[in-house]
């Protein structure tokens, strides 16, 4: 018996199979199969090759560099700080040109601080005192300005004291300016220079356009009708971010420069072009008491005697974040092949999808009544044994790809 077995196993290598083909003669069937072929063929080639660039290698590991400028002027008359002409040095930091970099639009100063004694600001919870006692001498104040002495003072028509701090005195008490200190930002001008690389393809590119005129890069401006110029107009870049220059100016906030490059290597190199979006990062609509973007900073001198001051800036402003992103694509035989093994895949999901409704029809083995599927026939090569012939009905019909082969209803059923 176990040779029998072997037998018949070593037998069964040299038996050739061939595929078995149904012929549906309905159309509804046949306009379901040609349905789902169409649809398989238009997602193949229009999604996967036309839309996707599925026939590309695709490099998404962008390398960039970004380098900044500022340029503008404006001109201020105040009782502090009396006549003065702002230029870049004094309202852009940091000075050297990043991807990230605040303008100073509205500032509050005060003038002439040095170390010396005065009285906390009568707002800071821990700086309240009814006697001395309340006022340990050493200890910082609190979210407070600096360091108590020991002494608590009181002011005139006051219901409370205050401690005597070790500080930068006069401590800075004014509020905030109801219009922007520095107007004149609107039309202040910022150069954008971006460098990217894709690594993958070796393929480098500028914004920069190369313009022999160098007087022609510097009086164009960004815009719809020239995005191919990369000096922007700071007003402009507020309004395309949805908000308004003076609003924003006052209290300061965050905008958001976003380049991107989607690059098809495999058209021209000049046809590789950025494209600019822009918009509010910070949240604008929240009005709370941290709303806004500010900051303080100094800057010290000497007197003639040698005592050191400094003058004390709290600096609102418009911080730009620049952003880049993109890939690059070109043809690869690779993912060319994987999308069309993809595709011919679902060409052969397809026919058993056709298939499907014969087997379920009324009249099928999972049935009865009239048969969707009015002929069927196995294709390929090879014998048949005659015994099932007088069983075929005289409706049924031989496949074209068949090759003298007998057949008989059973063959529906999948019967041998």
């Amino acid at each position: 018996m176990g040779q029998a077995g072997c037998g018949g196993l070593c037998l069964s290598l040299f038996d050739y199979k061939t595929e078995k083909y149904v012929i549906a003669k309905n159309k509804k069937v046949g306009l379901l199969y040609r349905l789902l072929q169409a649809s398989i063929l238009a997602y193949l080639v229009v999604w996967v090759f036309l839309i996707k660039k599925g026939y590309q290698d695709v490099d998404a590991s962008l390398q960039s560099a970004v380098i900044t400028k500022v340029k503008g002027v404006a001109f201020t008359n105040t009782s502090d700080l009396g006549e003065r002409l702002w230029d870049v040095a004094d309202y852009v930091i940091p000075p050297q040109g990043e991807n990230v970099f605040f303008v100073v639009t509205n500032l509050i100063v005060t003038p002439n601080q040095r170390q010396n004694v005065c009285a906390e600001n009568e707002d800071i919870p821990d700086g309240a005192c009814s006697e001395d006692s309340d006022c340990h001498p050493g200890e910082a104040v609190t979210a407070g300005n600096g360091v108590k002495t020991g002494r608590c003072l009181w002011r005139e028509n006051s219901t409370r004291g205050t401690c005597e701090i070790f500080a930068w005195c006069p401590l800075e008490t004014r509020s905030r300016p109801a219009e922007p200190f520095l107007k004149e930002a609107e039309d202040f001008t910022i150069f954008i220079k971006n460098y990217i690389r894709f690594p993958k393809f070796n393929f480098s590119k500028s914004n920069v356009i190369d313009a022999k005129d160098r007087a022609s890069l510097k009086s164009c401006r960004f815009g719809p009708k020239n995005h191919y110029c990369p000096i922007f107009r700071m007003g402009s870049v507020i309004r395309w971010a949805g908000s308004d220059f003076q609003d924003i100016a006052l209290e300061g906030g965050v905008i958001g420069i976003n380049i991107e490059w989607n690059c098809d290597l495999d058209k021209a190199a000049s046809e590789c072009h950025p494209h600019y979006s822009f918009s509010r990062l910070d949240n604008k609509l929240s009005k709370s008491v941290s709303s806004g973007y500010n900051f303080r900073f100094a800057k010290y001198y000497r007197d003639a005697a040698g005592v050191e001051f400094r003058t004390l800036i709290k600096a609102y402003g418009i911080r730009f974040d620049v952003m880049v992103n993109g890939k690059a694509g070109k043809f690869s035989i690779i993912p060319t092949v994987i999308n069309l093994g993809s595709g011919v895949a679902l060409m052969g999901a397809r026919a058993f999808w056709g298939y499907t409704p014969c087997q379920w029809s009324p009249g099928s083995s999972h049935s009865s009544g009239a048969s969707a599927c009015s002929s069927a026939a196995v294709g390929g090569f090879g014998s048949v044994p005659n015994q099932g012939m007088a069983g075929m009905s005289p409706g049924s019909r031989m496949s074209p790809r068949a090759s003298k082969v007998s057949i008989s209803t059973s063959a529906k059923r999948g019967q041998c």
